[in-house]
């Protein structure tokens, strides 16, 4: 580990859980809320997040299978039509540099969420990116 962030910073550490805090009352089921998280920390490759959402996804009756398929949840039937539009959802937002959501995907989305929902799965893929750069950034690794 470069730094001990959450030591450094304890106002950081509170304002990122306060958005854990929102999306807790979210009404965003959890385990698709693990899966969302676990997909892009694979993306941005944050060792640390992968493993421990992995292990929360585990503990909240996740399968296996699912888990090892994720990273090519296109490819598989193991996925719902909700789960699936939320996965698109987050890999688009994750990889913004690549290009941004077109209007098909973010319509085929709201098939599946209200727009409330919506605010808050986008607030999901936001924070899993922001607790990804301090997990990367500061080279944080698994227990």
């Amino acid at each position: 580990m470069r730094l001990n962030w959450i030591k450094t910073s304890s106002d950081a550490y509170k304002a990122m859980l306060g958005l854990e805090t929102v999306l807790e009352q979210s009404g965003i089921e959890l385990p698709l809320l693990e899966l969302v998280r676990l997909r892009a920390s694979q993306i941005n490759g944050c060792a640390y997040c992968v493993n421990m959402h992995a292990s929360d996804a585990r503990r909240g009756g996740e399968s296996e299978k699912r888990l090892q398929t994720l990273c090519v949840w296109r490819d598989t039937g193991h996925f719902s039509p909700r789960e699936r539009a939320a996965l698109a959802w987050t890999e688009s937002l994750t990889r913004l540099s690549s290009g941004h959501p077109d209007t098909a995907q973010y319509q085929a989305l709201g098939e599946h969420f209200s727009e409330a929902e919506i605010v808050s799965l986008t607030l999901a893929i936001a924070t899993i990116n922001a607790w990804n750069r301090f997990g990367v950034g500061f080279d944080l690794q698994p227990e």
